[in-house]
């Protein structure tokens, strides 16, 4: 069993940033793969970056890459999301969740762990 809890969220103005924390429990953090999603009010949650278990494989969703980046620490169990030239489109709360293999995964069907989120919105 994973528990993992979200923390970072908050208010900030277009162009502002945010970094996102994840801090998981359980011994298999550093043997898994991460993910980040969102959901906005009315629409369905989606993809937002995922990570490997070692950390040296990420990729991002077309709407973020080149502004938000993902990273993990398996020393602290911690996995992060840090969120620059944030945009309006960005309000949302967000989810990190966690597979059972280590290998990345774009699908939110393909995590069995998820924390509570945290929401961020970004005024324009």
């Amino acid at each position: 069993q994973v528990q993992l809890v979200e923390s970072g969220g908050g208010l900030v103005q277009a162009g502002g940033s945010l970094r996102l924390s994840c801090a998981a429990s359980g011994s298999t953090f550093s043997s898994v793969a991460m993910g980040w999603f969102r959901q906005a009010p009315g629409k369905e949650r989606e993809f937002v970056a995922t990570i490997n278990w070692s950390g040296r494989i990420t990729y991002a969703a077309d709407s973020v890459k080149g502004r938000f980046t993902v990273s993990r620490d398996n020393v602290k169990n911690t996995v992060s999301l840090q969120m620059n030239t944030l945009k309006p489109e960005d309000t949302a709360v967000y989810y990190c969740a966690a597979r059972r293999t280590g290998l990345t995964a774009h699908e939110s069907g393909e995590y069995a762990y998820w924390g509570q989120g945290t929401q961020v919105t970004v005024s324009a």
